[in-house]
């Protein structure tokens, strides 16, 4: 994760596109790609988006979209400071004391 965070504030940097990296435009552009993300899905029916990895362009498309999701919150959270392995795990264990599993 470390490594691709600083591969990301690499490429920012040799452009400088660092100045262009406020929280507020990041957390725009993560918005924008998580909506392309939903676009490939929107008119497809649940059996239909369950296979949208057989066709290889719409794979490709997925698998794109996924990767700018990835690399905005990766810069996102970079700015703020945030280690998004360590918020996670945390949020998983708020979850779980929220709604334990049902004994069976």
């Amino acid at each position: 994760m470390a490594g691709l965070q600083g591969r990301l504030a690499a490429f920012a940097a040799a452009r400088d596109w660092q100045q262009y990296h406020t929280p507020k435009n990041l957390a725009a552009a993560l918005s924008v790609e998580a909506s392309e993300l939903v676009e490939i899905f929107q008119w497809l029916t649940p059996e239909q988006s369950a296979r949208v990895m057989e066709d290889a362009e719409q794979a490709a498309r997925v698998e794109d979209e996924v990767a700018d999701v990835l690399a905005y919150l990766l810069q996102f959270c970079e700015v703020l400071g945030v280690d998004a392995l360590a918020a996670l795990s945390a949020k998983v264990d708020r979850n779980e004391a929220r709604f334990p599993a049902k004994a069976p």
